[in-house]
């Protein structure tokens, strides 16, 4: 996902992205959305297939 994509996302959850950079920017969305802050900290593999950030992360 673009950086300017996950921006608006972000507003959209009320999230001012400011100059966030994008690994911060999406752990604020998963904490706005409840869930565990943990982009790109799997080391190797990632038990959570249905994560919408899964591609990036794996990277």
């Amino acid at each position: 996902m673009l950086v300017k994509e996950i921006r608006v996302l972000a507003e959209g959850l009320g999230i001012t992205p400011g100059k966030m950079k994008k690994a911060n920017l999406i752990k604020a969305i998963q904490i706005s959305e409840g869930n565990f802050p943990c982009f790109e900290t799997a080391e190797g593999s990632c038990d959570q297939a249905d994560c919408r950030w899964r591609e990036d992360c794996l990277k």
